[in-house]
């Protein structure tokens, strides 16, 4: 079992910037993949989350294209913690911000949220 925790979330301006970490509990030696992914308003469901940005084990970072550039995730595999810098906000990164992680032996494990507003 891993447990991912979130904190960072809150209002901020448009253009303004945020930056989120997730720190993992339990099976840390398992975690293979560590990312983050974002439920827009009105979408409720777990399908409906799309992925922002992940690092692998090795380093190897994928972003969504709506925030290429803007955003940088980064990883500390000693302190079980992924961060996710987020520049230039705009009201279109409102949402509800998961931290994920997958293991080794691909099961996924979620964090329970963190919401970011973008809002003047």
């Amino acid at each position: 079992q891993v447990q991912p925790v979130e904190s960072g979330g809150d209002l901020v301006q448009p253009g303004g910037s945020l930056r989120l970490s997730c720190e993992a509990s339990g099976s840390i030696s398992s975690i293979a993949t560590m990312g983050w992914y974002r439920q827009g308003p009105g979408k409720e469901r777990e399908k409906e989350r799309e992925l922002v940005a992940r690092v692998t084990l090795g380093g190897s970072r994928t972003y969504a294209d709506s925030v290429g550039g803007r955003f940088t995730i980064s990883r500390h595999n000693a302190e079980n913690t992924v961060y996710l810098q987020m520049n230039s906000l705009k009201p279109e990164d409102t949402g509800v911000y998961y931290c994920n992680a997958d293991n080794l032996y691909a099961m996924t494990y979620w964090g329970k949220e963190t919401l970011v507003t973008v809002s003047s």
